[in-house]
């Protein structure tokens, strides 16, 4: 290894990658080797109570395994926080292959430049894959983007799981979500608290090993907005007492 490699090897600010993942053997190799290895303290997948090779493929390739048995999104992302102690910023990621890991860089930029606090990967900005989101889940990001735009007072295009955080605004939020409220909930405490966001456009595609869990119907996309609604007005009404 020459001095250039140990070099890119210590990357100056301490980024961990969070991935959690149900049933995703299939995809996870996929996603695992598109991240930018050399610039990350350290690659976290959840496993969130997999009834398959989840947990071995992702330790084979090299990520740290996590395991949450308790079910739900929110909890596998807390899962993975408590993981990763020494992290200055906390990457999430979904395990499909549905984003593109080597944007990472592009999210942790306004951060970096000291211009954002949470950074949000827009799949509505960015450039989306034929048939990567169904109507119905451009539909049902872009109506919960508007209702969290109108409460939180500032504009966003989507409510993408494709986020980048510092540690100290993750912490000074103190996250209840268990579930899939979890991404609206960071952003309304987040608004609340006066932190800078920052939306970049990023890639989406088609996610590998077919239809996601939750957009891949109307039921299911419905089912998960009104979740995420019901969070976001809960969190939106409890302004802050002081």
């Amino acid at each position: 290894m020459s001095h250039h490699d140990s070099a890119l090897e210590a990357p100056d600010v301490k980024l961990s990658v969070i991935i959690p993942a149900l049933n995703e053997e299939e995809s996870l190799p996929f996603v695992l080797g598109e991240l930018p290895w050399s610039t990350l303290y350290q690659v976290i997948v959840v496993d969130n109570g997999s009834q398959d090779r989840t947990a071995e493929v992702a330790a084979a390739h090299g990520a740290l395994v996590v395991h949450e048995p308790q079910r739900g999104y929110g909890a596998a992302c807390l899962a993975g926080v408590r993981a990763a102690p020494e992290a200055e910023i906390l990457i999430f990621l979904d395990a499909d292959g549905s984003f593109d890991a080597q944007e990472i860089p592009l999210l942790i930029d306004p951060i970096e430049r000291g211009e954002a606090a949470l950074v949000l990967g827009s799949r509505l900005a960015g450039k989306r894959e034929p048939g990567a989101m169904p109507r119905h889940g451009v539909f049902g990001n872009w109506l919960m983007a508007k209702v969290i735009s109108r409460l939180a007072g500032i504009p966003l295009t989507d409510l993408g799981p494709f986020r980048a955080i510092t540690r100290d605004t993750l912490q000074h939020l103190r996250m209840e979500e268990r579930t899939y409220g979890w991404p609206s909930e960071m952003i309304v405490k987040a608004v609340q608290h006066g932190i800078a966001i920052r939306e970049v456009p990023v890639r989406y595609r088609r996610r590998h090993g077919g239809q996601s869990k939750v957009s891949g119907t109307w039921r299911g996309t419905l089912g998960a907005s009104y979740r995420i609604l019901k969070v976001t007005v809960k969190y939106a009404r409890t302004r802050r007492a002081r």
